[in-house]
């Protein structure tokens, strides 16, 4: 476990990464026995940091749900991070690439709570009793801290990588549709390049939500009405760049868009 003073000092160093767009070296190689415990405290002390600074927390993201995703990390378990109100951009937003550091997409459902939910012991059932309703949405990935050798420990201090979401589309409820079946063809530049189906997360993304519910309670926190749950790609990260139009076909649930600047 690391001393307050080591988590006080990380959490400021993210902050000002954010503020610089210039990432901070490796975590895991600069403190030797940091842990997930750790990683988590860094990030709450971010936070509210930010919070401090006037920002506001709407929901959480869910991240590494996949097998894909868990793939194209190295990263065996997933984690979670926080929703700030700047972050939630509309369809057809255009975005400025130089406001992210290694900019990536994720296509994704967000959940949109109208109950509480509280763990530990919180079902999927659970969760899709306590959904208003599910939309399509890109996860703008970010990062505060180097790519480059990332263990979960550099990923949960770094907002489990959360940079901003676009959401668009049709809203559903949760029970007039199967979401497992939800699929996704994501476009950049007018070309295909990756495909997925809602399954991936945890064989059901309701299934992601109920895991972040008995996680928060862990940390003595719980997920709130008017909540906005990202709950996890189903789909490999996509490198962006200037210039980029990324679109995203999610069928009957209709199309996400945005374009990089």
């Amino acid at each position: 476990m690391l001393d307050p003073q080591s988590i006080e000092t990380i959490a400021d160093e993210l902050v000002e990464a954010g503020r610089t767009r210039t990432p901070v070296p490796l975590l895991h190689t600069r403190y030797e026995g940091m842990d997930i415990e750790d990683s988590y405290a860094v990030q709450k002390l971010w936070a509210s940091r930010l919070e401090a600074q006037g920002k506001r927390v709407v929901g959480r993201k869910i991240g590494l749900t996949s097998k894909a995703m868990q793939a194209a990390t190295g990263i065996t378990e997933p984690d979670y991070g926080v929703i700030f109100d700047d972050m939630v951009l509309e369809n057809g937003s255009v975005v400025d690439w130089k406001r992210y550091t290694h900019p990536r997409i994720e296509v994704e459902l967000a959940f949109r709570l109208n109950q509480d939910l509280k763990g530990p012991g919180v079902t999927l059932f659970d969760v899709l009793d306590a959904t208003d309703y599910v939309v399509p949405a890109l996860e703008i990935l970010d990062s505060r801290i180097e790519m480059q050798g990332r263990t979960i420990v550099d990923t949960i201090s770094d907002n489990a990588a959360m940079g901003a979401m676009v959401v668009g589309g049709r809203p559903v409820r949760p029970h007039d549709v199967d979401l497992r079946w939800v699929s996704a063809l994501l476009y950049q530049n007018q070309e295909i390049v990756e495909t997925g189906v809602a399954a991936g997360v945890l064989n059901h993304p309701a299934s992601g939500v109920a895991w972040l519910a008995d996680k928060l309670a862990q940390h003595g926190q719980s997920l709130r009405a008017g909540d906005l749950v990202l709950a996890g790609s189903f789909t490999r990260p996509m490198w962006v760049y200037e210039g980029d139009t990324v679109y995203a076909d999610y069928g009957p649930l209709g199309t996400v868009t945005c374009r990089f600047v």
